[in-house]
């Protein structure tokens, strides 16, 4: 059978949404960017587009929802359009469930929160002190203060807990949604040093999704820098998980900045670090596909290109010139078809490999039989 993955037009806001090959649903981070009395807002209404999906797929609930980890742009509007077990006050009406939810271990810790993070973070903390519907990534000593307030050790909620390395309970390439999710960050070492950097230690995991004998590999991630990146590779080359790392879809770090790769932004393009040219350039399989989550790509000279905030040019050229070799794709989610109508980018994993389906219409069912243009 086979699974989707689609990208939402949200400017530099990240959701991804995991359609697996049994119908479950799994949502990487919720980011309601649009401005809904803006007419001139070119960006999705997500909270609909989210609704349609489910809709399609007959689930009332999504299995999993990521928070890859609490900045705005990746938790904007959530706690308007979820259900939250909670608080009363945050349930009943069309919010939508969350069967398991899924956070770094430093959205229990986090203090001065408000608006969603707020929200989240309770509750994730109500869910972990009760012992269900959540995993929480990494392990790091923090942690089991709170745990020791409610009476508890790392130990009574070690179900609950999944540190890199390891591989998402409760999720198989062999079992009927036919696929499974191995985690590269965040590190329990970094949290347990007491470095609360939302975004180094956000979530990172490689989805691997099965069909017959083929398999295919995307990687997944929030706004981790090259830092972050080099110390996954020599990680996962240490223990021998070098194919944990390989991907035919890569979703960019931090919507397309060079930070993701070098220090250095350079003139024209980005010349990454040496383990992330590694990562990028020697493990992605032919017609990858690259999909960054932005506003489209300045062109040289205009106040966009100036800006000192994502997509940068330069870490889009050297996206753009890895792919020419491998006859990949690099697709930014507020560009197709056209920056004046910006619709979802659609991917399609099959046996054949991984394909871009579509860029409009919002269901399954109109790209079910459409042809798959790579081959594993």
């Amino acid at each position: 059978m086979t699974a989707y993955l689609t990208f939402f037009p949200l400017g530099n806001g990240d959701t991804t949404l995991i359609r697996l090959a049994n119908d479950d649903l799994i949502l990487m981070d919720y980011a309601n960017m649009r401005v809904a009395d803006d007419p001139t807002d070119k960006r999705i209404d997500l909270p609909n587009a989210l609704r349609d999906e489910l809709d399609d797929a007959g689930r009332e609930s999504f299995r999993v929802v990521a928070f890859t980890h609490l900045d705005d742009d990746h938790i904007c509007g959530a706690r308007d359009f979820f259900w939250f077990d909670h608080a009363r006050i945050l349930q009943g009406g069309d919010r939508v469930k969350i069967d398991e939810l899924w956070v770094p271990a430093a959205a229990i810790t986090e203090t001065d929160l408000a608006g969603d993070a707020w929200t989240i973070r309770a509750e994730a903390r109500h869910r972990l002190k009760e012992g269900y519907g959540i995993k929480v990534f990494s392990r790091p000593e923090n942690l089991a203060e709170y745990l020791a307030e409610w009476d508890l050790t790392i130990e009574d909620r070690a179900d609950c807990i999944v540190n890199a390395g390891e591989l998402v309970p409760g999720f198989s390439k062999w079992d009927a949604g036919q696929a499974e999710f191995f985690v590269h960050s965040p590190f329990a070492w970094r949290t347990d040093d007491g470095l609360e950097d939302r975004n180094e230690c956000s979530i990172v995991v490689q989805m691997t999704a099965r069909e017959g004998l083929s398999e295919s590999y995307a990687l997944l991630g929030a706004d981790i820098d090259y830092e972050s990146l080099s110390q996954i590779v020599r990680t996962s080359r240490r223990h021998g998980n070098e194919d944990r790392l390989r991907w035919d879809v890569l979703k960019l770090f931090h919507h397309c900045s060079y930070k993701s790769l070098s220090p250095e932004k350079g003139e024209d393009i980005t010349e990454p670090v040496e383990d992330v040219k590694w990562l990028f350039e020697e493990l992605a399989r032919e017609r990858e596909i690259i999909v960054s989550p932005s506003w489209p790509i300045p062109a040289k000279g205009t106040p966009e290109d100036k800006d000192k905030q994502p997509p940068h040019r330069q870490a889009a050229n050297y996206y753009k010139k890895i792919i020419r070799d491998s006859n990949g794709q690099f697709k930014v989610t507020m560009e197709p078809p056209t920056q004046s109508k910006p619709k979802p980018i659609k991917l399609k994993i099959s046996a054949a490999g991984v394909a871009v389906v579509m860029t409009a219409a919002p269901t399954i069912a109109s790209v079910a039989s459409a042809a798959t243009t790579r081959a594993g």
